[in-house]
This record gives C-alpha cells, structure tokens and sequence, in this order.
C-alpha cells in the first residue's frame, strides 16, 4: 500500500471550536478506511516567565477540544489518537512531535479570531513551512464562508 499525504496526518487543534472546524475540513479530504491521525494541542510554556493560564486550565481545555472532535470522528467511523504536547516554541513542538510519530504531514486550519489562533495561522504557520521536513497542508476554513 502506498503511503499518502493524510494517511498519518499530525492534526494540530487549538480549542473546541477549531477542533470542530478542523474536523470538517479534514474529513472530506482523507480515506476513512486508511487514515490515521493524530490529533494535538500545544500548551506553550512561558519559558521561564510568568503562564498567563494554570497547566492544568489548558489541559483540561485541550481535553474538551479533543472530545468534540473525537465525538465527530466516531460518527463518521474515524478513530484518532490525541495528545497533549508542551514547548515554548510551538512550531517546534509540533515538528517534534510529527517525527516522533511518523507522521506523513503537519495539518491545520487557516484561523482568525482570537490572539492564540492568531499565533497557530501567523508566525507558526510560517516557522512550520520553512523549518518543516515534512509537509505542511493548511486545511481551508470553511466555516468562514
């Protein structure tokens, strides 16, 4: 079997409403049968300064995201794997993580909004696609429409 590009995407999510954004534009662009995806947050650290939010806050909100978009996945028969990864840079962690899960790309969706989806469409996004070894797919955002 031929490997694809979304056969073991690494999904990054930042919160329950772009895990269900995220989910729609990705279900229509991979095999259910085959795919594989690992769906993740990154809690970014401060880095020796101050966190704006408590660890525990943006776990617990990374597990909401992760339940609604594994509650859309179950019915449509997809099963994803999850995972909470932390760094303070998050392009690098997310870079990190891919390799260390071979996955086949780095996947999300185009965002706007709020100052921390910002961040995942603006300057990570940039970092990943210059810094990447793998591919990196930005999902179109077709909520916006």
């Amino acid at each position: 079997m031929t490997n694809t590009l979304l056969d073991r995407p690494l999904v990054a999510i930042a919160g329950p409403d772009d895990a269900e954004m995220t989910y729609r534009a990705l279900r229509d662009q991979i095999d259910h049968a085959t795919c594989r995806p690992l769906v993740v947050n990154v809690i970014q650290k401060a880095g020796g300064g101050i966190d704006k939010a408590g660890v525990q806050q943006r776990q617990e909100y990374a597990e909401k995201a992760f339940d609604r978009m594994s509650t859309l996945a179950e019915s449509d028969g997809i099963e994803l794997e999850t995972d909470i990864y932390y760094g303070t840079d998050v392009a690098d962690t997310l870079i990190e993580a891919a390799n260390e899960v071979d996955a086949t790309a780095i996947v999300f969706t185009s965002r706007g909004g709020s100052s921390w989806l910002d961040i995942l469409s603006g300057g990570v996004r940039s970092s990943l696609i210059a810094k990447s070894d793998l591919p990196v797919v930005v999902l179109p955002n077709n909520d916006s429409n």
